[in-house]
């Protein structure tokens, strides 16, 4: 009778690996298109967020221009440097087809209204309340910049902080012909 009941709870353990391993297989499958890794010469993925004036932006609308792909948050040191670097060529590229969203991570629309105005923005400021936008993207750490050419490709990827000079760059990349 011992022999039979090590044998049952053997087998039963076995049955209960091989579930969990099917499991777990089925679900990093189905899983598995999330957490791709995005990398250079890739279709950016599209996505459609709200700015701090209440206006829509789809990615996808700006084909043709060169996008220059800011994620950041109010409380990075980098980030708060880099912005008005980003700002004053903004000025210069615009007309020129380089267009900045900047997008926010998560936080609330008014600390992040009251961060605009404190730092004067004039480029559309986006919020990815619900993280979905940061998770499409692989992003980590902050800041992290993606810059979008005009075919919508990612052309290159940038984490941490840029100088002034290589943003220019940046927008001198991705800049239409």
């Amino acid at each position: 009778m011992e022999k039979k009941k090590r044998r049952f709870y053997i087998r039963a353990s076995i049955l209960t690996l091989l579930v969990v391993a099917i499991v777990f297989t089925i679900y990093s499958n189905l899983t598995k298109e999330k957490t791709a890794i995005l990398q250079v010469g890739d279709n950016a993925p599209d996505f459609a967020l709200i700015d701090m004036n209440g206006e829509k932006h789809q990615l996808s609308d700006y084909k043709g221009q060169g996008v220059f792909l800011n994620f950041w948050g109010t409380w990075c040191k980098p980030c708060e440097r880099e912005f008005p670097l980003m700002d004053k060529h903004y000025q210069d590229y615009k007309d020129q087809g380089v267009q900045i969203l900047a997008v926010n991570i998560g936080e609330s629309d008014f600390a992040v209204q009251k961060y605009v105005d404190r730092k004067g923005l004039t480029f559309p400021v986006l919020i990815d309340d619900n993280k979905s936008v940061m998770e499409t993207y692989n992003i980590n750490p902050l800041p992290t910049t993606m810059l979008v050419n005009p075919e919508g490709k990612i052309e290159k990827i940038i984490t941490g902080e840029m100088s002034d000079e290589a943003i220019k760059g940046n927008m001198e990349q991705i800049k239409p012909n």
